[in-house]
């Protein structure tokens, strides 16, 4: 039987003297009182864009869901296994949060995939293929026969992505039905792995660099 990973061994000691030492009160409270986030992210299983370093956020400040490329399929109340759309209902029926910010990143593996006809699926079940086919056509606007450069393609596709998520999160019943009565907002952002900064999507759907 293999050890537990030493490092996180190590990161979590360094949690209880530092973090947990300075926010135990809070964290208890958390414990007991239950949590009550305002904001859900949706963001991508990429190491490099965690939304809790991001956005600097505490224990109980934000209810995140991770997935490949930060997808958002359709509202599918066909009996299948649907975790993603289980973490929605969650946050909206049970956490009541007021915000749900799909958050894509530069650089994003499953959208590189997406782009890339020629690349081997990395498994016989092609997991990360199906996946990303919820994306449709949309990849194939950006083919290689445009004009713009790879990077432009991927980045251009990224933020398409995030788009396209949003509108998919809007066929979810009762995610419109409260943004329509004003108790819920939906809102895009897209995440510079390697400058830090983040842009966000503006009512026209143009990313757009906030004013910090």
């Amino acid at each position: 039987m293999h050890s537990f990973p030493k490092d996180l061994l190590d990161g979590h000691a360094n949690f209880l003297a530092g973090r947990y030492a300075r926010e135990k009160e809070r964290i208890r409270d958390l414990a007991s009182a239950g949590q009550k986030p305002t904001t859900m992210i949706i963001a991508c299983c990429d190491s490099r864009a965690a939304p809790e370093m991001i956005f600097d956020s505490g224990p109980g400040e934000m209810f995140v869901l991770r997935n490949v490329a930060n997808l958002v399929p359709t509202y599918q109340p066909d009996g299948g296994q649907h975790g993603t759309s289980a973490a929605i209902e969650f946050a909206v029926k049970a956490l009541n949060i007021a915000n749900i910010v799909v958050m894509g990143h530069g650089r994003c593996g499953g959208i590189k995939a997406v782009l890339d006809p020629d690349l081997k699926p990395l498994d016989d079940g092609d997991f990360i293929g199906k996946w990303m086919a919820m994306l449709g056509d949309l990849p194939s606007q950006l083919g290689p026969n445009s004009l713009l450069t790879s990077t432009e393609r991927q980045t251009a596709m990224e933020r398409i992505s995030i788009r396209n998520s949003i509108r998919n999160l809007r066929t979810f019943p009762y995610v419109a039905d409260l943004e329509a009565e004003g108790k819920i907002a939906v809102h895009g952002a897209w995440f510079d792995i390697s400058t830090g900064e983040l842009w966000i999507m503006d009512e026209s759907g143009d990313f757009i660099r906030p004013e910090l």
